[in-house]
């Protein structure tokens, strides 16, 4: 057996030296300066490549394999995507340029709004935002302004489907406005008459309805109209969570269901890298009434200038403000807009072939797992391990016997709504041997679960890191290098 060595600092070991010169520190104020030297490991620089490049092979990502974590829409990230954010001209371009000097980034940040704007039916955007939670608090601070300035600030709820990401209730709670919980229906949906009960029972006091279409079961919400239809005659705003888009690009948008404010996840839907907390871009679009209310800047067209002129425009008059340090993660942007450039008009191709590829997996797994809501899906579909719960297998179990077939585990126990979920999102990127691939696996671990349980409860097998206490790692994080 092989002994694993974690410690790899030896005393007296270096990597470069930079200079064997001392140079004078008199410039730097005293008390700026280390009073004692940092520790830190001591290893060659071979030895350190090593020790990352190990841990680099034990990390999962697309590249690895399947990757179907249901809501997260890990598809493909077009390697070109990178090659072109790092050219020369955006990548050393200093984000305090000068309007004058930046003319080719702000022409593609000018072209990516545009984009965004036919893509979601809206009339303004902001690419300001980090993350699509940023993006959605960046809406409700949007919220919350227009009530303000038009002398409603009476309004302090807002209604969120039982089903929603969490990130809905976070954001919202993070701008002061208190949640209010609206059911699903025996099809998934909104409940509708549970929907106007919510606005009689709080008259003049909802100030929007956050929602995401599909929704987290990956069903579409056919009373939409009806739901945009009562929170407009309410005076309430619709707030679309863009999270799901990838469902529905250029078959339909936001604006035709009636919603008035959008986040988009950049580094979901127009294949930008994201997981480990960024970088992300979460631009936020907007309808004509609430324009006035967007972060600044925003990258205009210098209608007084005689020629082609992009500049940041400041003046807007009931902004709220700036929420992101200089122009955004400018770098997912152009990854983003190069993305939108190749696809073009098969944006569409890319959504009908996530609902195709979605709707096979469900079709083939429904048999051996339970299905909550049996309905035609999306891009994505929940489905419940309370068959095997029954035989003491819980959902997370299989998730780690999935990694022993080199699969990565779907998103589990959520939406809470469903007991036991695994959601499952296959994207667009994955062909059908793939899926079938996917499939057998999943079968085969629902037979394993009647036949030999015991081989899934111990399970992940094949992995550097085995059974591992979740819920102390959570609790205790030791991120530190101590030697």
């Amino acid at each position: 057996m092989t002994k694993i060595i974690f410690e790899k600092s030896i005393d007296g070991m270096t990597g470069v030296s930079l200079t064997d010169e001392n140079p004078a520190l008199d410039f730097i104020r005293p008390e700026f300066l280390r009073k004692t030297d940092p520790v830190l490991p001591q290893v060659s620089e071979l030895e350190a490549m090593r020790h990352f490049k190990e841990l680099s092979d034990k990390n999962f990502c697309v590249e690895s394999g399947f990757y179907p974590l249901g809501s997260c829409t890990m598809k493909y990230n077009p390697k070109v995507n990178e090659y072109l954010a790092s050219l020369e001209g955006f990548a050393n371009l200093h984000p305090l340029q000068s309007d004058d000097d930046a003319q080719g980034a702000l022409e593609l940040m000018y072209k990516l709004q545009e984009a965004l704007k036919i893509i979601t039916g809206m009339d303004a955007v902001t690419l300001q935002p980090s993350a699509g939670a940023h993006g959605e608090l960046c809406g409700m601070m949007i919220v919350k302004h227009y009530f303000k300035v038009n002398g409603d600030a009476k309004r302090k709820k807002v209604v969120i489907p039982d089903s929603a990401h969490g990130t809905n209730p976070a954001s919202a709670g993070m701008c002061g406005f208190e949640i209010v919980k609206v059911s699903s229906n025996e099809k998934g949906q909104v409940d509708v008459e549970h929907l106007k009960q919510i606005f009689e029972e709080n008259k003049g006091e909802i100030a929007a309805i956050m929602m995401t279409n599909p929704n987290t079961l990956g069903i579409f919400e056919e009373n939409i109209l009806e739901i945009s239809k009562i929170a407009h005659s309410h005076g309430a705003l619709l707030y679309y969570d863009g999270a799901n888009l990838n469902a529905i690009m250029g078959i339909t948008t936001p604006r035709k269901m009636g919603f008035d404010i959008v986040h988009l996840n950049l580094h979901k839907t127009f294949a930008t890298p994201h997981g480990g907390g960024g970088p992300g871009a979460g631009p936020v679009c907007v309808t004509e009434n609430l324009k006035e209310f967007l972060p600044v800047p925003i990258v205009d067209i210098d209608r007084d200038f005689d020629g082609q002129k992009y500049v940041r425009k400041y003046n807007l008059k009931n902004t709220i403000g700036k929420i992101k340090e200089f122009q955004g993660n400018f770098g997912v942007l152009v990854k983003a807009y190069a993305y939108i450039l190749m696809k073009g008009y098969t944006l569409k191709q890319a959504s009908c072939d996530a609902v195709l590829n979605a709707n096979y997996l469900k079709e083939k797994l429904k048999p051996y797992y339970d299905l909550p809501y049996d309905e035609p899906c999306m891009h994505e579909f929940v489905l419940s391990g309370d068959r095997q719960k029954a035989d003491g297998v819980h959902t997370l179990e299989i998730a780690k016997r999935l990694m022993d077939y080199k699969f990565h585990p779907p998103t589990v126990y959520f939406p809470l709504i469903v007991s036991e979920a695994m959601m499952i999102e296959p994207t667009e990127s994955e062909n059908k041997q793939r899926l079938d691939e996917f499939a057998e696996v999943m079968i085969k671990i629902a037979q394993e679960v009647k036949e030999n349980p015991q081989n899934v409860l111990s399970a992940p097998h094949c992995t550097p890191v085995k059974r591992v206490d979740e819920t102390n790692a959570a609790r205790h994080l030791d991120l530190r290098y101590k030697p």
